[in-house]
């Protein structure tokens, strides 16, 4: 399949089509954590915290998988820009095969961090004991996740965006479909509780897995994944970890940054550190769908960088940042007209509903100016500058969300939390538009 339709085809409509596809199938992913969280809630509150404080460890291996992933995705779409074949065989080639012992290496350590972790937080012990139960069978599958990222990311960089849709669709259904099934026991499964929930994810990452090899070899595609090229070849396994390590890290901070959150809150009440992980339950349906265009961009912007096309890489990142910020603008409205409806899907207490609503009227003012880093972090990614991309996420995620958070508390108690996201989200915002104008810098 050839790849100059990404230096061809008009701009708007080139974004729309890449994105599109990725964008539903990160809708419906989001749509399924919604709904996993809404089924583990009603085993017990106690099971959705024990969900909550599970989630950091979870978005590590995450982070760390899909992030070496856009190294994979960058440097394909680089190397195919570049008319350059071989090494775009090579990059895929290697960076599956990291991924996969990246995998298991998370596999194990969290395996055996998660009892000390969860204990970090909550002195509850059936809190702790439900949390290593549905972690230890959710990070048995960190290999599996980390082969159908590596795909995902394959297909994405040659612009197969409709495989990575389908594959992902189906293992997203096939979540929703089992969920309510291996939890509560329906027809002749028995009622398994927050395990059958870890399953029912682990079940549907393998059909994803499944589906990407058998497109890859029923519908090959013009990068090939071949055995001669496995042993790691020092510019092209550099140029992996430059984005990798990066974007990695990018996607370890908010674990990171929950972590410290709940430390604060739980130092107001537990309540908070609930009405925390219903938000982050409740934004992955937004950000994951910016996410989707972010996707749908990075193979372009790569693509049309390696074939010196200057010009269309800055109008595709000013399209995409005008179809973020329309998504983000649509979240502000719901979150700030309709925020108990929202937390009242994962918390029955009222007094939880009340302040998870009071929390996101305040968080979602931020979301618009949260469009900026979100696309900027994306664009940089695909010119393959992980550094500033990092620097971007750090402000975000750390440097200024968490002083703001810890200060803003003082005067405010939990409710200055929650002003801490607008806050950083505002500062963040005008930190990525200088870094942007940096990157812009190159020659046309």
């Amino acid at each position: 399949m050839e790849q100059t339709f990404m230096k061809e085809k008009g701009i708007f409509r080139l974004v729309l089509t890449m994105s599109l596809p990725m964008v539903l199938s990160m809708m419906v992913n989001s749509l399924y954590n919604i709904i996993d969280s809404y089924f583990v809630a009603k085993i017990s509150g106690d099971a959705m915290t024990a969900l909550s404080l599970v989630y950091p460890l979870q978005n590590v291996i995450n982070a760390v998988t899909i992030g070496f992933g856009v190294g994979i995705n960058a440097v394909i779409a680089y190397y195919l820009g570049a008319q350059e074949n071989e090494k775009a065989d090579r990059a895929a080639t290697q960076g599956m095969f990291l991924n996969a012992l990246h995998g298991l290496v998370l596999m194990i350590v969290c395996m055996a961090a998660v009892p000390g972790f969860l204990g970090l937080f909550t002195s509850d012990t059936q809190i702790v004991h439900m949390g290593v139960r549905y972690s230890r069978i959710v990070f048995a599958f960190a290999v599996v996740i980390s082969l159908d990222l590596s795909f995902e990311k394959i297909f994405q960089a040659v612009g197969r965006m409709t495989v990575s849709m389908v594959s992902m669709l189906c293992g997203c259904i096939a979540n929703i479909i089992l969920d309510p099934v291996l939890i509560f026991g329906l027809g002749p499964f028995p009622a398994m509780g927050i395990e059958g929930a870890a399953i029912a994810t682990g079940l549907g990452q393998v059909l994803t897995l499944v589906l990407y090899l058998g497109y890859y070899f029923f519908r090959p595609i013009s990068v090939k994944l071949r055995l001669r090229y496995w042993r790691p070849d020092r510019t092209i396994t550099g140029r992996l970890y430059s984005v990798g390590v990066s974007a990695s890290l990018t996607l370890s901070l908010p674990s990171l940054m929950i972590s410290c959150l709940n430390v604060i809150l739980s130092g107001f009440s537990q309540a908070y550190v609930l009405v925390l992980g219903v938000y982050y339950k409740l934004q992955t349906f937004l950000y994951l769908t910016a996410n989707g265009i972010v996707q749908g961009i990075r193979p372009l912007i790569g693509y049309n960088y390696g074939a010196g096309m200057y010009d269309r890489v800055k109008k595709i990142c000013r399209i995409s940042l005008y179809l973020i910020m329309g998504i983000m603008a649509a979240g502000t409205v719901l979150c700030f007209l309709y925020p108990a409806p929202l937390m009242g899907l994962f918390a029955e207490d009222p007094d939880t509903v009340q302040a998870g609503a009071a929390a996101l009227r305040i968080i979602c003012m931020g979301f618009v100016a949260s469009s900026v880093s979100v696309t900027v972090c994306g664009a940089l990614e695909g010119l393959g500058q992980g550094r500033p991309s990092l620097v971007i996420s750090s402000c975000r995620y750390l440097l200024v969300m968490v002083p703001a958070a810890y200060v803003l508390s003082r005067g405010f108690g939990a409710a200055g939390v929650w002003h801490g996201f607008w806050v950083s989200e505002f500062l963040t915002a005008a930190v990525s538009a200088v870094l942007l104008r940096r990157a812009f810098r190159f020659q046309a």
